[in-house]
């Protein structure tokens, strides 16, 4: 069966795109569309998806609270928002979203981007992760002597992670199985106390564990 999705988008010309981009693979289906904050939680409510792909900036409210509320219910949230507006990305991240991705980008990458979710993948468009990597100093403080240890291994894992890299790709990169991958993706997000991979990289960014050059 196709994966639901409720998207919302106050702008009806990006909805269509989206919503084209949505139903262009056999794998996904437009469970709702809605242009509001107060009707995409509706749809939230009513519709019960498995995706939830977002705009920030709505007439009545953040997209932030719709990513809340989507992680909250079981859905995975993705946020696509415009160049420019990358200071709501620490936000989105922290309110639980997956992914954070450009209206700009293609119908095609759109539609891998939620393949990828579906998998446990965590798309950031390369524009959103180079402001996310260039948002903490280069100059930040060594770990605390409190922070979470990580070993050399995790670390290596959580770098490919920062680099959005799916853990197929980790697995072929390290030369370890996919299940490996996974087991040391639960390790960390266990010691940093968080539920995703991009809140993952921002913790540890923010902790001094990795540093933008990472």
């Amino acid at each position: 069966m196709p994966h639901s999705v409720v998207l919302v988008e106050d702008d009806s010309a990006t909805r269509e795109h989206l919503a084209r981009a949505i139903e262009s693979s056999g794998d996904f289906q437009l469970a709702a569309s809605a242009g509001s904050l107060a009707a995409g939680l509706a749809a939230l409510r009513e519709r019960k998806p498995d995706l939830l792909l977002t705009d920030l900036g709505l007439p009545d409210g953040s997209g932030v609270e719709l990513v809340r509320a989507a992680a909250q219910s079981g859905a995975l949230p993705l946020v696509i928002s415009v160049f420019g507006d990358e200071e709501h990305v620490v936000q989105a991240i922290r309110a639980g979203a997956l992914g954070y991705l450009l209206k700009s980008d293609s119908q095609a990458a759109i539609a891998r981007s939620l393949r990828d979710v579906i998998t446990g993948g965590s798309p950031i468009s390369p524009a959103i992760a180079r402001y996310l990597l260039g948002a903490v100093r280069a100059d930040a403080p060594e770990p605390a002597p409190d922070a979470p240890q990580l070993t050399e291994r995790e670390r290596e894992v959580l770098r490919a992670i920062v680099k959005g890299f799916t853990y197929e790709e980790i697995a072929r990169l390290l030369e370890i199985s996919a299940t490996t991958v996974a087991t040391h993706v639960r390790r960390i997000y266990r010691k940093l106390s968080v539920h995703s991979r991009s809140e993952a990289a921002y913790e540890a960014l923010q902790q001094g564990i990795l540093k933008p050059g990472d």
